[in-house]
């Protein structure tokens, strides 16, 4: 059985979370203040203050501009992930990647480089947050298992899945998702998968 999900924008998601203290360490690392950082990402210094102690979690863009701004490889955020090639229905490794009312869960090894396949459990409304963002990938899949899932790729494009239904697209592409009234299981997978340059910076 998968964990439970967050459901509010404060919420700090079930299992061990070391995306705060990560861009923290990288934060500090670079020896930019809270408030340097903040303002770099058009936010208030507390909040950011939250999000490094794991108690806010934001939208997936915002995480995407602070690994941006604190030079942290967006993949790096995935370390910790299964060390084999068999992942157990009872023990995905649980990750973190931003925005409310989702839990998410790295189905492809640490370590895998040709692809990388996440697990979403999102809410009623849950989803990666307001502000569009991009992954530095080739392309991206994604396949409701469960639910219905919007996709809007603004400012003009959108496209409503359900159940069953698939979408290969431009992950470059500036985009948001929200889950449906009932919620949604969601497959991604994305190739390559996504950069970790040097993990050794980021524990």
């Amino acid at each position: 059985m998968l964990g439970g999900i967050a459901s509010g924008p404060d919420d700090v998601l079930p299992g061990p979370d070391r995306v705060g203290s990560a861009l923290r360490s990288a934060r500090r690392s670079r020896r930019l203040t809270l408030a340097q950082v903040a303002d770099g990402v058009g936010l208030t210094k507390g909040y950011l203050s939250k999000v490094e102690r794991g108690l806010a979690a934001p939208s997936v863009g915002t995480l995407i501009k602070l690994c941006e701004i604190l030079e942290v490889p967006v993949g790096s955020l995935f370390d910790g992930g299964a060390t084999g090639a068999v992942v157990r229905a009872d023990a995905y490794p649980q990750v973190r990647f931003g925005g409310t009312g989702l839990a998410e869960f790295l189905l492809t090894p640490a370590g895998e480089r040709r692809m990388q396949v996440l697990l979403s459990e999102i809410e009623p409304g849950g989803g990666s947050g307001d502000e569009a963002y991009e992954l530095p990938a080739d392309v991206s899949f994604v396949l409701v298992q469960r639910g219905t899932l919007h996709l809007a790729f603004p400012p003009e494009r959108s496209v409503d899945l359900g159940e069953g239904d698939a979408l290969t697209f431009d992950p470059g592409a500036p985009h948001t998702f929200r889950a449906g009234p009932d919620g949604a299981r969601v497959l991604w997978v994305m190739a390559p998968a996504l950069p970790a340059g040097d993990r050794s910076s980021v524990r």
